[in-house]
């Protein structure tokens, strides 16, 4: 079975019922497809859905994130690749499955650092990343207390992976969640 973005949506808010998630689980999916789109990938429609459905556990599982995304992914008839790639952002942390291909270390830089983008941009005066510099971010990214929960280190980790410049990242990971930047919730008062 090749899962459809509907049936990913679908099973997305049968296990996330909080919205802040379903935010940000639409934020990794925007910037994992523009991700897809500036690399030249063929496959865009599965990195998104990847990206969508990455956190399909963390509500309801808090304890085994990415060990039960398995479980729940797999009753659910999906395929091996994409539960890999599901549990791969996950490595070192909550599990040990490796990101390897460029789609899943995509997914491991970029979920940590959509949290620091959204943060940034919610304190701006017009709450929108349509506006947002990656200068803005890298001012926060030094403020070790500021958005403290989002581990810059699998963030660095993660860029160092894709032999990529992490200020490059930013940015088009700012231009990626800009394309879903009203189901975000951060559209703003532009």
């Amino acid at each position: 079975m090749t899962p459809t973005r509907e049936q990913a949506l679908e099973l997305l808010t049968k296990y996330n019922k909080n919205d802040s998630l379903i935010k940000h689980a639409l934020a990794v999916e925007a910037v994992m497809r523009h991700f897809a789109d500036i690399l030249g990938e063929s496959e865009r429609e599965k990195w998104g859905i990847i990206g969508l459905v990455h956190d399909i556990d963390y509500e309801m599982y808090p304890e085994q994130h990415c060990i039960k995304a398995r479980e729940i992914l797999e009753e659910h008839g999906w395929p091996e690749d994409y539960i890999h790639a599901v549990q791969s952002h996950g490595w070192e942390l909550c599990c040990g499955v490796e990101p390897v291909r460029r789609m899943e270390k995509v997914l491991y830089a970029v979920d940590e650092l959509t949290g620091l983008i959204t943060a940034t941009a919610i304190l701006r005066p017009s709450k929108s990343v349509l506006d947002l510099e990656a200068k803005s971010v890298k001012k926060k990214w030094k403020q070790k207390g500021f958005a403290a929960g989002v581990n810059r280190e699998v963030i660095e980790k993660g860029v160092k992976m894709l032999d990529m410049e992490l200020d490059w990242v930013i940015e088009e990971t700012i231009k990626g969640m800009r394309k879903a930047a009203e189901s975000i919730g951060l559209k703003g008062e532009l």
